[in-house]
């Protein structure tokens, strides 16, 4: 462990984020239910490139999510914010997050079926070479894409998971799990105990994983949003925003995806 210190979809045109940055509202049905994504994409780019889904943290998909996708499209990618949770379904307080949450982090199942919905998504947008599709994710998100992982039910370039849990009841198996892993953990986060972290690091040997972990001593969970500290008095929670943390996790995610994608 390294140390560290210091998108049947209708398109709703939602408006550019910044100059050549573009972002459309997405509304797709699994199902026969209504989800919302956020796809956002630079148009002084011509032709494809990679894909990156990004998964929103427990508490739905929100503009948070969203300011992210914009910018992985910054970077020349195409970014779909997903849904996880179903449209209007964002919390405003924990108990509303975790009921949401459950529902899917409890029932893998369904957790890959509405994944696995946005990345055909995602690739068959014009923009998007289909294959070549990462993934990151925030919180809850972070340990959704790390399952996903760890299940191979879909072809990914590689996972990125910011400051998200990383128990799971369906450890990954030798010879199953083949994605590139990326992990940027906060050293100080109570949800993800030290026991937690030796207990992933020894699954991802154990299934001979191509994985990194970072670990950013004294950054505690949700370390990349801004928000967090409200949030954290708020609902007297341990949220807060660190930004060496979230510039520097930015950056390692950076090199992640060139290495995966073979920029």
């Amino acid at each position: 462990m390294q140390k560290v210190y210091g998108l049947l979809a209708g398109l709703l045109l939602a408006g550019s984020a910044q100059a050549a940055i573009q972002s459309q509202v997405i509304e797709y049905k699994i199902d026969g239910e209504s989800y919302t994504g956020y796809l956002a994409y630079d148009d002084a780019i011509t032709g494809e490139r990679p894909g990156v889904l990004v998964v929103h943290e427990w508490w739905g998909h929100t503009d948070y999510v969203r300011s992210r996708a914009d910018k992985l499209a910054e970077l020349g990618y195409t970014a779909l914010a997903l849904d996880m949770y179903g449209t209007g379904k964002v919390a405003d307080h924990p108990d509303d997050a975790l009921k949401f949450m459950k529902v899917v982090s409890e029932n893998q199942p369904l957790a890959e079926k509405r994944f696995n919905a946005a990345y055909v998504l995602l690739q068959a947008d014009n923009h998007v070479d289909a294959e070549r599709i990462a993934a990151i994710g925030y919180c809850f998100g972070g340990s959704t894409v790390l399952n996903v992982a760890r299940q191979n039910s879909v072809d990914l370039a590689g996972v990125v998971s910011f400051h998200g849990g990383l128990a799971t009841q369906a450890p990954a198996e030798k010879g199953r799990l083949t994605t590139p892993i990326l992990v940027l953990n906060g050293a100080a986060d109570p949800m993800v105990p030290p026991e937690q972290v030796a207990g992933f690091e020894s699954e991802m040997k154990n299934a001979g994983a191509d994985y990194r972990l970072v670990s950013y001593e004294g950054a505690v969970h949700s370390f990349t949003n801004p928000g967090a500290n409200l949030l954290g008095e708020r609902f007297n929670m341990p949220l807060a925003y660190d930004e060496v943390a979230d510039k520097d996790s930015w950056q390692q995610m950076q090199v992640f995806l060139e290495r995966v994608f073979g920029q």
